[in-house]
């Protein structure tokens, strides 16, 4: 018996697996006979996945139950779309719907993961230096300066102090390090939707943060509502796609405007400090044309365009304000190895 709550599956084998399920259903092809097909190529993962599928099909089960079963794979909104699918006769289409989906949300993590690979970049560039420094060059010289019995300033004793912890403590070091790694990821486990509602609440990311919720939720909820999903119910299923529990709340409040007959577009506008006039604009357009799912899809284009440039913008200031920063670190521990040098050449100049 699989244990199907464990398994995952990269975006690359979803992405694929939606697709090639789509475009044979859509060209004819009975659903298990598709499966079947797809299994001859599946390996590890996917594989486990579509036996799962065929095993449930042979047994007169629906696409969405089999779904359900792999909630680290599939969302609940997933899962929901592709039941209402079903039961309105279109999972060929919505299965494109999803690929499509699950396609942008991969450009937009590659863009962020692009912003950030710069970055990253200099920061291991700078530990690498610092960390060369520390081993290499502090304690050559921090011989001398005993031997001299040189007077030292603050920032070198410091120096001095981190580079005999890291060679006579590697173990320890490394021991806590590795502890307080696993420490981290499983707080970030635990408590992962918690933590990340703090980091979105930070002044310098918050703004984006909430683009990219409002993105998430935007385009959810068009997959939802295009599936034919009542409002009320496609509502309470975002609400676990956003990270941020003020947007959170928002939906959930626009959820009870609605339920107690008001537009949606009344629901945003009691918040307007979480939605943006012109995601209550064109809202309030898709509710008098009667195309409310498509209005959710141009918010979603929309917000994921001012993603991306807000994205590049922040990149473009980050790149020279990361290389002044680390100029200045690298300067600074370079002027506390220097500075006690000059001091020693000027006891001897004098002597």
């Amino acid at each position: 018996m699989i244990k199907t709550e464990n398994i995952t599956l990269s975006n690359s084998d979803k992405l694929s697996t939606l697709s090639d399920l789509g475009t044979m259903l859509a060209a004819g092809i009975p659903l298990l006979e598709a499966v079947e097909a797809l299994l001859e190529d599946a390996k590890k993962n996917q594989k486990k996945f579509l036996e799962v599928l065929r095993d449930d099909l042979n047994q007169g089960k629906h696409v969405y139950f089999t779904f359900s079963k792999f909630p680290n794979v599939f969302s609940r909104v997933v899962t929901s779309i592709v039941k209402a699918s079903e039961e309105a006769g279109t999972l060929d289409v919505t299965l494109k719907d999803l690929k499509d989906s699950l396609k942008k949300d991969m450009e937009f993590s590659d863009k962020v993961r692009s912003a950030l690979i710069y970055p990253m970049f200099i920061v291991v560039i700078f530990l690498a230096v610092f960390l060369m420094i520390l081993i290499v060059v502090i304690p050559k010289i921090s011989s001398v300066f005993s031997k001299m019995r040189v007077t030292l300033p603050l920032p070198t004793k410091i120096m001095i102090f981190m580079s005999n912890l890291l060679i006579n403590q590697t173990i320890p070091l490394v021991i806590g390090l590795v502890v307080l790694t696993s420490l981290t990821i499983f707080l970030y486990k635990k408590q992962k939707k918690y933590l990340l509602n703090l980091l979105v609440k930070l002044p310098v990311v918050s703004g984006l943060a909430k683009d990219i919720d409002l993105t998430k939720f935007s385009r959810n909820f068009y997959l939802l509502l295009n599936a034919g999903i009542p409002i009320t119910s496609a509502l309470e299923l975002t609400e676990n796609v956003v990270v941020s529990r003020d947007i959170e709340a928002g939906l959930k409040q626009a959820k009870e405007a609605v339920a107690a007959g008001r537009k949606l577009s009344e629901g945003f506008k009691n918040n307007r400090k979480i939605f943006p006039s012109i995601m209550i604009r064109i809202t309030e357009a898709g509710e008098r044309s009667g195309s409310l799912d498509k209005s959710m899809s141009e918010i979603s284009d929309f917000l994921d365009y001012q993603v991306s440039t807000k994205l590049k913008t922040a990149t473009a200031l980050l790149e020279p304000i990361m290389l002044v920063v680390i100029g200045i670190l690298v300067g600074g521990m370079m002027l506390s190895i220097i500075a006690p040098i000059y001091g020693l050449i000027g006891q001897v100049g004098v002597k």
